[in-house]
């Protein structure tokens, strides 16, 4: 956990925390004072009462409620247990996650912490300061989840029950929903519409293009069920990856259709590219 908080510091204070502000913004605005009236002063903002009484022009200022509420759901089912290059895909949501709640906190934004599988593992409320960020830490790289499979559905159906206000949600999974993918696409749905949604998709080289190894016996890490497959046969490889770009295109195009943004954190390339091409991407969207 110290580790991790100290190679994370460095990027939060220097590019991240500028970049949060910059793409997620308060949702309302706060008065601060009544001042007499400048030239370029919006006219809007006069303030009649006080004008009246005193006989010179005022204006009411405000500031944006900064205050958000941040919820990190992630995905820790048997398949997050992987990784072939530098680190397996849930050490990289734990150092991830540990960037965007720095960030959020030194914002002064509440942040909370959602762990599920195919069930609700654990779920931190919302809340400020540095040594609730380090306990979502702590529970990000000592947790044991009872779970293997994957239900990303009930995870955001929990959030929602549990946030009342509009709130970011950064879901980090690898989206392996298989036979709960309706359940989850109707879900995202629902939350996309009150929620600002950011689907942060886990990936490994080694899910996405088989070796040639000729006999290997597989398991499914969710499951538990054993194959046994000839990765000798240039069919048998041609036909996973055309599965893997099926299965990519399919969340994509949903993502696409809820206006969900996605962010694609891969085992092997450093996630600094990634999170900051996905703020600089937002930032352009925002100004248009």
């Amino acid at each position: 956990m110290r580790r991790i908080e100290l190679r994370t510091r460095g990027p939060v204070n220097s590019r991240f925390s500028g970049e949060y502000q910059s793409v997620f913004k308060g949702q309302g605005l706060e008065f601060v004072e009544v001042r007499e009236y400048l030239p370029g002063d919006d006219v809007r903002t006069i303030d009649w009462n006080v004008s009246a009484r005193t006989g010179v022009p005022h204006v009411k200022r405000y500031i944006e409620e900064r205050e958000l509420t941040v919820l990190l759901l992630v995905d820790l089912s048997g398949s997050q247990r992987f990784g072939t290059r530098v680190r397996f895909k849930s050490e990289l949501v734990a150092e991830v996650a540990a960037v965007l709640a720095m960030s959020a906190s030194r914002n002064n934004d509440r942040v909370g912490l959602l762990i599920f599988t195919d069930r609700i593992e654990l779920f931190v409320p919302p809340g400020k300061g540095r040594r609730h960020v380090l306990r979502m830490i702590r529970e990000l790289l000592g947790f044991r989840p009872e779970g293997r499979g994957t239900g990303i559905a009930p995870a955001l159906e929990y959030a929602a029950r549990a946030l009342r206000a509009r709130s970011i949600l950064f879901l980090f999974s690898d989206f392996q929903a298989g036979e709960g993918w309706p359940g989850f696409e109707r879900a995202l749905g629902t939350a996309s519409q009150r929620h600002d949604v950011v689907a942060v998709r886990l990936t490994d080289p080694r899910e996405e293009e088989l070796p040639d190894a000729g006999l290997v016996r597989l398991e499914d890490p969710e499951s538990g069920e054993r194959v046994v497959l000839d990765l000798g046969r240039p069919a048998v490889r041609e036909g996973y990856l055309k599965l893997v770009r099926e299965d990519r295109e399919r969340l994509r195009r949903l993502l696409r259709r809820l206006g969900v943004d996605e962010i694609e954190l891969r085992t092997d390339v450093p996630y600094t590219t990634a999170l900051l091409g996905f703020f600089r991407k937002r930032e352009t969207r925002l100004r248009r």
